[in-house]
């Protein structure tokens, strides 16, 4: 029986973003396979939890290439990204947490890419004066990885409506990043 790395990806995935301690056990179990098999593709929660960012980071790359950063105003540019990325955003919410992939020399240079992109669009609201000049690109980054994890992790405990997603971080997030007009 041949096992498709990428469905078992998305099934850790999905349990991972919900049980962060999941054993690998749980791992095969939520994937419909057996430990062996798992282990057959993944020697263990490591190399499972890099393939899982390998696979985070390419789809965030694609989420960002979808969302068009560097088009229209920079606010506009941000409600597409928070849309491309609500599909995947259960995975960010993980990978944002899991203190094993930002410790020591073995950083994935994708985080970098990927928090230059980011950047540079609060970085091109703030000259464009639609972003406050007060909070850095990069926290503004960081705000914005939070708040898609922590409405991925509400959508998935029902506490918020998977239909207000975007709206709920784009409005938070706007709301408070945009400079305001003085009186």
């Amino acid at each position: 029986m041949s096992v498709d790395r990428t469905q078992v990806l998305r099934a850790a995935a999905a349990l991972l973003a919900r049980k962060s301690t999941a054993t690998m056990d749980e791992v095969a179990r939520a994937a419909g396979i057996g430990r062996a098999t798992l282990h057959r593709h993944f020697a263990g929660r490591d190399a499972l939890v890099r393939a899982l960012e390998a696979m985070g980071l390419r789809e965030f790359e694609a989420a960002c290439d979808a969302a068009r950063l560097d088009e229209g105003p920079a606010d506009e540019a941000l409600r597409r990204l928070v849309a491309a990325t609500e599909p995947n955003a259960q995975l960010l919410a993980f990978l944002v947490t899991e203190n094993q992939l930002f410790e020591g020399d073995d950083v994935d240079e994708g985080w970098a890419r990927l928090d230059a992109r980011v950047s540079a669009l609060f970085r091109r609201g703030q000259e464009e004066g639609t972003f406050r000049i007060d909070l850095s690109p990069a926290w503004l980054t960081e705000a914005l990885y939070g708040l898609v994890s922590a409405c991925a992790w509400s959508v998935m405990d029902g506490r918020v409506a998977t239909n207000d997603f975007q709206y709920m971080i784009t409005e938070l997030l706007l709301g408070g990043a945009r400079r305001s007009v003085e009186k």
